[in-house]
């Protein structure tokens, strides 16, 4: 039977929670995806606006996908992008990264509903040393594949037939999908690894419920009809397993323990850059 993740739930105050559906123990990455954060849905109070102070990344890719609200992005290379529902922020830590994450100065003072994925993919060895980059992708850039009742939305990677224009260093399985009441849709076997995570709506695989805010990892080679009971969304996510086992401590990645070990000492020596415009940062866990 296909294994069923129940996130664990972070409040990060103000009313304003986050699920973490991995790392976990009992999956530790499905494809390259290491990291799974689901934002919301919450409303955030103008009196608690999003202030996510600058800290570092290293050996992974961040990727923002927003169904609701608006995220100010900075960052030590200088880039400051706003992002909107439907979007893609994916930002290239590599050798290292420094960037915030806060309510857009458009914002402020004002209630704003928030909803949307965070996540972490893990770059290969070859490329975990890279040059660090960011990428912003306007939601009508990407590809989008219309199916009887269904539409789907290739964030990153490639699935159904189209390749997202986000640039990804190991294939990748990254897809927005909505289906009406009663419509169904076959889920390919076309990656290695593959999950799926329902948002909203009543969904079932193979005729079994498929709970909600759960993310369901598939068994390979599977290929499971999904089938809606009322109007619902689902993340599809995977791609080729990852080569090797990596570590993941705090907002580092690496299949280097000693990396990341050095890591540590840059961001406490404050030796990993800063974001223009920014005075405060997050210090190292004492962990």
């Amino acid at each position: 039977m296909a294994l069923e993740i129940e996130g664990r739930e972070h409040d990060l105050g103000g009313g304003f929670t986050v699920r973490r559906l991995l790392p976990h123990a009992k999956c530790r990455s499905v494809g390259p995806f290491v990291f799974f954060d689901h934002i919301g849905p919450a409303e955030v109070p103008a009196e608690h606006p999003m202030a996510v102070r600058p800290h570092p990344h290293i050996g992974l890719a961040t990727v923002t996908f927003l169904w609701e609200g608006a995220i100010m992005h900075r960052d030590s290379l200088g880039y400051a992008q706003e992002i909107l529902p439907g979007d893609v922020n994916w930002m290239t830590a590599g050798r290292g990264i420094v960037h915030s994450e806060r309510t857009p100065e458009r914002l402020l003072g004002k209630p704003q509903r928030m909803h949307g994925l965070q996540t972490w993919v893990a770059l290969p060895k070859e490329h975990e040393e890279t040059a660090p980059d960011f990428a912003h992708h306007p939601a009508a850039t990407l590809p989008v594949v219309e199916l009887p009742g269904v539409r789907l939305c290739v964030v990153a990677g490639d699935g159904f037939g189209e390749t997202s224009p986000v640039k990804v260093l190991a294939r990748t399985l990254y897809v927005s999908m909505e289906l009406s009441a009663g419509a169904a849709l076959l889920i390919p076997a076309d990656h290695a690894e593959r999950a799926l995570y329902p948002v909203e709506g009543e969904l079932t695989l193979d005729g079994e419920p498929l709970a909600l805010s759960r993310l369901r990892v598939l068994d390979p080679g599977s290929e499971p009809v999904l089938r809606a009971g009322c109007d619902a969304r689902v993340m599809l996510l995977g791609g080729e397993p990852l080569d090797g086992r990596r570590h993941v401590w705090w907002n580092f990645v690496s299949s280097s323990r000693d990396r990341i070990e050095q890591a540590k000492a840059d961001w406490a020596a404050d030796r990993m850059g800063r974001v223009p415009g920014e005075t405060e940062r997050i210090p190292l866990p004492e962990r």
